[in-house]
């Protein structure tokens, strides 16, 4: 008995790590122009969605160790975008937190991302695109991915 189901494109996981290698590149080619890297605008977003986490949580969901996060939050403390408080609930932790600067930041990056995926989406319908998010969101639910944040794959 032969099966209904239509075959199956060819080296599907291949196009779209060239799709994923292609985006992300152009991304922080548009970040650049905010002086930020791709990882700076991950932080602000993250931040920016959930106010007040700790070193430590910020690098468990990054899935990096705290060590190698400590230099980003600097620089992004440095350049006035993030501020670490005091933790009002436990005085030996901080809280970080985007400064009015960082807020005014985010609201531009999330103003090239909006035209970031315009433009990678453009050759679709809007009905092509919308069933493209829906199978793309469900892939990434059966591997466990966060579909806020890039995570840190390489080694700790």
């Amino acid at each position: 008995m032969e099966s209904t189901d239509p075959p199956r494109p060819k080296r599907t996981a291949f196009l779209l790590s060239q799709l994923g290698a292609l985006a992300s590149a152009r991304f922080a080619e548009r970040t650049r122009e905010l002086g930020l890297t791709p990882s700076d605008a991950g932080v602000l977003r993250l931040l920016g969605r959930s106010p007040g986490l700790s070193q430590r949580s910020l690098a468990d969901r990054l899935g990096a160790v705290p060590s190698r996060v400590v230099p980003l939050i600097d620089s992004l403390e440095t350049r006035g975008l993030v501020a670490r408080v005091r933790s009002s609930a436990d005085r030996r932790n901080y809280e970080l937190r985007l400064t009015a600067e960082g807020t005014k930041v985010l609201g531009a990056l999330r103003g090239i991302a909006e035209r970031h995926e315009a433009e990678i989406l453009a050759p679709l319908t809007s009905e092509q695109s919308a069933q493209l998010g829906i199978l793309l969101a469900r892939l990434a639910s059966a591997h466990a991915l966060d579909t806020d944040l890039h995570r840190d794959t390489r080694p700790a």
